[in-house]
């Protein structure tokens, strides 16, 4: 039986699972429909077409960014090599020239012998072995087909509360306690604030400046189900007070009575590294976020690991769906991959492509699944797509807050991020040297 992998979706998800699956031998169908037909966001026939930003973020490795870039180096992305050929100059950030990028991309993936690229929207998945790396704006056609495989579970519209780090939120101004005491009391940390405090935040949340909704984003479903905290503040100054922050079933130790008005932080991942703002959907510019969300006391020196945002993107319920080599749970020989899956940004969808290729082609072969260790950036974005754990899934990008702390406490960060890479490089080169 010829060893034959159909994957659909010629981004950046696509092209990195086509070319680990050609490395190993087998050949590979590539669909990608345009130019038969072009999403409300694209414009060009290339692969790998750059919609938004140019960059790819830092390259320093003691960035998150630059942390999975280079383990993506040791598993031969090819766009990252691409990138490296195709940069221009960004201070420490690779950022590429679009067109040459995309076009690089293009013949990389072309010349390959065993990758045929078929010019051809796809509607309904295929059988046999498929990886569905269709971006954040699949088709109507395909999207309804996931829809349905995923049993309704396939989110159009990314409504999301900004992430902070565990250890960056100051807990001599916040307490544990879940509402009403229900529930176990580190459930919740509480972000308290007096009136003085609330007044202050409130005057600025509602004069900050929201961020642009691009055109195929303008849809009224965006804000009905999930209205950006800064709307709801605008119908009056108490509204919030009694919508996410409410005080109600609370009690501050510090004061002995009820705080004014409260945020309340929930865990997003089970190691509890990384936090979320319930409540606080919005659609604020990155910069308003940093700068209103840290008047709350707690949060004064808080690191934001995602902000929010409100537009479209297409991605399924991973953590019911998808194991962490991103196969899918009740088809064995269907793989996910890219944004689709939950992840957020140019790169690590590349990286999940990567994961989702090899893992395609070890279960072609019978061979066991490669899932990098905890401690490496493409390791743990696996494992948080596939957290059970998670209630309330929504992407996520590199981020040092998915990795678990060092056995030793570093206080200055370059240092303690540094140290993080290189433990997750140094278990990477271990888990590949065992693979091969």
């Amino acid at each position: 039986m010829e060893k034959k992998v159909k994957v659909i979706g010629g981004g950046f998800a696509g092209c990195e699972a086509a070319a680990q699956l050609a490395r190993r031998g087998i050949a590979v169908e590539l669909y990608e429909m345009k130019p038969v037909r072009f999403s409300p966001a694209h414009s060009d026939e290339n692969l790998c077409e750059l919609v938004c930003s140019n960059s790819f973020k830092a390259m320093r490795l003691g960035s998150a960014a630059g942390m999975l870039k280079a383990e993506m180096e040791l598993m031969g992305s090819v766009c990252v090599s691409c990138a490296k050929e195709t940069a221009v100059p960004a201070g420490g950030a690779l950022a590429v020239d679009r067109g040459k990028f995309s076009a690089l991309m293009t013949e990389k993936i072309n010349e390959n012998p065993l990758i045929t690229v078929i010019r051809e929207e796809i509607t309904q998945i295929p059988d046999g072995f498929v990886i569905i790396a269709a971006g954040p704006l699949a088709s109507e056609g395909l999207s309804e087909s996931i829809r349905k495989l995923c049993n309704g579970s396939l989110s159009f519209f990314d409504a999301a509360a900004p992430i902070v780090t565990a250890d960056s939120i100051d807990m001599d101004k916040a307490f544990l306690q879940s509402r009403y005491d229900r529930g176990e009391a580190d459930d919740y940390i509480n972000c308290p604030m007096n009136k003085a405090e609330y007044d202050e935040f409130y005057d600025a949340l509602v004069s900050a400046e929201s961020a642009e909704i691009h055109s195929f984003d303008r849809r009224k479903d965006v804000y009905e189900g999930c209205m950006p905290v800064e709307v709801m503040a605008s119908r009056g100054r108490d509204t919030i007070r009694f919508g996410p922050m409410k005080p109600a079933g609370l009690t501050d130790p510090r004061t002995g009575h009820r705080p004014w008005a409260n945020l309340q932080l929930r865990k997003e991942n089970v190691e509890g590294t990384m936090y979320n703002l319930v409540g606080f959907q919005t659609n604020l510019k990155f910069g308003e976020q940093k700068s209103v969300f840290s008047m709350i006391p707690a949060l004064r020196n808080a690191e934001f690991v995602r902000y929010g945002v409100m537009h479209r993107n297409t991605f399924i319920n991973s953590p019911r769906l998808l194991n962490e080599d991103f196969s899918f749970r009740t088809r064995e020989n269907l793989f996910f991959a890219g944004q689709i899956t939950g992840v957020e940004g140019y790169m690590e969808s590349a990286a999940s492509g990567i994961l989702a290729g090899i893992n395609a082609a070890n279960r072609l072969e019978g061979k066991e699944k490669f899932i990098p260790g905890k401690t490496t950036m493409t390791g743990a974005l696996a494992r948080y797509v596939a957290d059970e754990s998670i209630k309330n899934f929504q992407p996520m990008g590199a981020s040092f807050g998915l990795l678990p702390p060092l056995d030793e406490k570093i206080r200055d960060k370059k240092l303690r991020y540094e140290a993080l890479a290189q433990r997750g490089l140094s278990e990477l080169q271990k888990a590949i040297s065992k693979e091969q």
